[in-house]
């Protein structure tokens, strides 16, 4: 028996699959992965997202353990309230060890990990207030008694608001696109993991079951962990342990852009190797690929390019219930190749590549 949100007997109730997901028994689908990712396309799915987990960094010095913490730089946010920041937390050598969500809170500061690498994070993240070189007066506290419940599509926000509060329901048109507010016990955030507008809502346990009822009475459709992926990955959204990890550098993954060199006298955790490599020379990228014709891209599968000795390999392919065909994203070694060669139960089949963006709110870019 895994762990189980303050949804579980919710999602028992309205018929989810549920499945083992990073310890955590968690609904899969409700009937149909497609109509669920396709609900969340053109009108408005919720997905329990509880299994994340939630750290509040407090104390006088929390935005300067969170700058050598994180390479992305805290100080982005300091200019608007509920700014949020995504990152990686990095070994010394560069590695991934998650990639988070950073809020800023005012006087402190919201994280959100991956639930898979939980114990690890907190452990990171505990070991490094005091070592041989650093100390900060900080502390972390894990917030377990929040739900999270994320609304995403075209309709996500109006048919949220109906379901609030007035005085929750004025933050709405505050917010920015990466911002949260607070109302109360409530944190409300535009954020998600789907390419699709709409919320990310962190709300005290004892209320998530009435919430969730009354979003699906407003017309959300419940989602599981399968359209979640699918709808990511159309959006060419990373997940940690497939597109990167603790042997993958961020300059590998697509997340270069979230790398602050500026200011040069920042120190950060893995700051040193993450020049090394980019003095180097980046040797590997991540890539989209699709296949038109029939059959499914799938993680593991090797990638060839022609000319090129080294092969790569996929890190996460599905069929894309929007487009109607197979994508990828792949670890590949950098070049021009324009094609690529995928090896499919003992055949090689041909593959185009593309930008690692596939869908983004509802339309095809690819």
């Amino acid at each position: 028996m895994g762990h189980k949100t303050p949804l579980y007997q919710i999602h028992q109730q309205m018929g989810g699959k549920l499945v083992d997901f990073g310890g955590w028994d968690m609904p899969l689908h409700y009937g149909s992965q497609i109509e669920e990712h396709h609900k969340v396309r053109q009108q408005a799915g919720m997905f329990d997202v509880s299994h994340m987990t939630v750290v509040d960094v407090t104390g006088k010095d929390a935005k300067a353990y969170l700058q050598y913490l994180l390479a992305n730089d805290v100080a982005r946010l300091d200019s608007l309230l509920g700014k949020a920041l995504y990152s990686g937390m990095l070994k010394p050598d560069g590695g991934v060890i998650d990639d988070l969500i950073v809020y800023n809170m005012g006087n402190w500061y919201r994280v959100v990990v991956n639930c898979s690498t939980r114990e690890k994070d907190l452990d990171w993240m505990h070991s490094q207030i005091k070592s041989d070189t650093k100390e900060f007066d900080i502390t972390l506290n894990e917030r377990a008694d929040l739900t999270m419940i994320a609304i995403q599509g075209p309709q996500a926000i109006a048919l949220t608001k109906t379901c609030l509060t007035d005085k929750q329901a004025a933050i709405l048109p505050q917010l920015s696109i990466f911002q949260g507010l607070a109302v109360g016990e409530w944190f409300i955030a535009r954020t998600g993991y789907t390419g699709e507008d709409g919320l990310e809502i962190m709300l005290p346990n004892n209320e998530a079951e009435a919430f969730w009822m009354a979003l699906a009475k407003a017309g959300v459709s419940p989602c599981g962990l399968g359209a979640r992926d699918t709808l990511r990955l159309e959006a060419g959204m990373n997940l940690y342990g497939h597109e990167m990890d603790e042997s993958v550098s961020p300059q590998v993954a697509n997340m270069s852009w979230t790398i602050a060199w500026e200011p040069a006298s920042r120190d950060f955790i893995g700051r040193s190797a993450l020049e090394t490599e980019k003095q180097a020379g980046i040797r590997e990228e991540l890539v989209g690929l699709v296949l038109r014709e029939r059959g499914v891209l799938r993680a593991e599968q090797i990638v060839s390019a022609e000319g090129i000795e080294t092969k790569g390999v996929i890190t996460s392919g599905t069929f894309s219930p929007t487009l109607g065909y197979s994508i990828a994203l792949a670890r590949v070694p950098k070049s021009n190749a324009t094609h690529y060669q995928v090896e499919m139960r003992g055949k090689w089949v041909s593959v185009e590549r593309v930008k690692p963006n596939f869908v983004r709110q509802g339309k095809a870019l690819v």
